[in-house]
């Protein structure tokens, strides 16, 4: 790269193949660009990625939430409440958070292969389908066979994003970048179930309305995905440089540049195995508080009601948008794009708070309930989109950005289950000491890569003929 060019005696620019009127000496990609008139035409295909990506992960949670705000009426519905009861609404969710944990495996090594238009693109379709049969039909086979179809459906969104993101941007900018990206998530979860409840209860007053609602929506943002989005800089018509490509192991039967070189290369890889074990451990806490979050909140503070309970934790939300930013920020600017820093920082915050959290609350007090409900979703949003997206792209291979977001994801939803099945056999003080214990393990597995920086960067790319 010209930044890194020896420094030698200035040549005519036309000899360089350099504008005319250009200084000499090295110029950086960004420079170059601006001078040729071409980094317009590249910024523009960067943003345009950035919303209609962060647009697409947003929209899946309109399908996702749609059964935990359709949960209330079923429960009220004589008809489907005989056979759909709250247990049997739990091992549904269970089932759902199985088929996710599957799908995370595989789609990211299909993103890689096929491309990430491919695979997102079919996994909104799969997600609509299951959403409008879930609408039409209360029956529990019905109910079953949708809810799997949905977390395969919905698993087919964030790897194949991610790895279509890391190919629009560097790794120097990948920690502010997909920061402010990874809110998607937080907001999608923010934004979704008011969204689907006021369809549901206040316009239609039919729980069955919550699932064409997130049909419907998610429907329209697949015709924007397919509209505006590509898959890399060359199908947007930008030439890239030939990067310098990292080595890829070898494996038994050839390559890891083979499909199942790449996804055998990628398991082997310490650092992916290191960041799917840190995320297994992680994120039970967050999806506890996300499937149980009322419930925790009603338990300790018994005064307050139903309304109340539910609002309580939209304070962890709100601090889940802050803190990928916040710490994509501080992983590019303060430490130099080493990613395991914030993580373990993050880790060590999750885990005193989590700790602390059954005597903080003892007292019943609402405002310390929010208070400590944010510090748990700053700490655990922080680590969570640094692990689940940052640092798994740039720890991948070129090649296997895609598998190797898809195996950290798959391990992290593995976790998922249990954060969705713990609560429901564990009191309170046991189990906020586990997800103590367990953030405090992720964090330990993590220090020793404390230095540990990612691959080279990628290539800027300019703009075609």
């Amino acid at each position: 790269m010209a930044d890194l060019a020896p420094q030698r005696q200035p040549e005519e620019p036309e000899r360089r193949g350099e504008p005319p009127g250009t200084a000499g000496g090295p110029l950086t990609t960004r420079a170059a660009l601006e001078r040729t008139g071409a980094w317009r035409g590249v910024a523009r295909w960067r943003w345009q990625i950035f919303a209609v990506t962060w647009v697409a992960y947003a929209g899946f949670y309109f399908a996702r939430q749609a059964f935990s705000v359709a949960k209330l009426g079923i429960l009220e519905d004589p008809a489907a409440g005989a056979q759909l009861t709250e247990r049997v609404l739990g091992v549904v969710d269970a089932v759902y958070l199985l088929a996710y944990a599957v799908g995370q495996f595989v789609w990211g090594m299909w993103a890689d292969r096929f491309g990430p238009r491919v695979v997102v693109a079919g996994g909104m379709a799969g997600a609509i389908v299951a959403s409008v049969a879930m609408g039409a039909s209360a029956a529990l086979p019905v109910f079953g066979v949708a809810m799997v179809l949905q977390g395969l459906a919905q698993s087919a969104g964030w790897a194949p994003l991610c790895k279509n993101m890391s190919s629009f941007f560097p790794v120097r900018e990948r920690g502010r970048v997909l920061g402010v990206w990874s809110t998607n998530y937080a907001f999608g979860g923010l934004v979704a179930p008011p969204f689907l409840g006021w369809w549901a209860y206040a316009v239609f007053d039919a729980w069955q309305a919550a699932f064409f609602a997130g049909a419907a929506t998610l429907a329209v943002v697949l015709v924007l995905f397919l509209l505006f989005q590509r898959d890399s800089p060359r199908h947007a018509g930008l030439t890239v440089p030939e990067p310098r490509r990292e080595a890829a192991p070898e494996t038994g039967g050839g390559t890891a540049r083979t499909r199942t070189g790449v996804y055998r290369a990628t398991l082997r890889d310490p650092m992916v195995r290191t960041l799917g074990a840190a995320y297994f451990l992680l994120k039970p806490a967050r999806y506890a508080i996300l499937l149980w979050g009322p419930v925790i909140v009603s338990r300790r503070l018994p005064e307050i009601d139903k309304v109340g309970a539910t609002l309580v934790p939209v304070a962890f939300g709100i601090a889940g948008v802050v803190a990928p930013v916040v710490i994509g920020w501080i992983s590019d600017t303060v430490c130099g794009s080493r990613r395991v820093p914030p993580c373990v920082v993050a880790l060590g915050l999750l885990t005193l708070v989590m700790a602390l959290f059954t005597p903080l609350t003892a007292a019943g007090s609402v405002p310390v309930m929010i208070a400590v409900l944010g510090a748990v979703g700053l700490t655990v949003y922080a680590a969570d989109a640094m692990i689940s997206c940052v640092a798994a792209v740039d720890f991948g291979t070129e090649d296997g950005a895609g598998t190797a977001a898809g195996v950290v994801n798959g391990c992290g939803s593995l976790g998922a289950v249990l954060g969705g099945l713990l609560p429901g056999f564990l009191s309170g003080t046991a189990l906020f000491y586990g997800f103590a214990a367990a953030a405090f393990v992720a964090g330990a597995l993590l220090l020793p890569h404390w230095n540990r920086r990612p691959r080279a960067a990628d290539p800027q790319p300019s703009q075609g003929s």
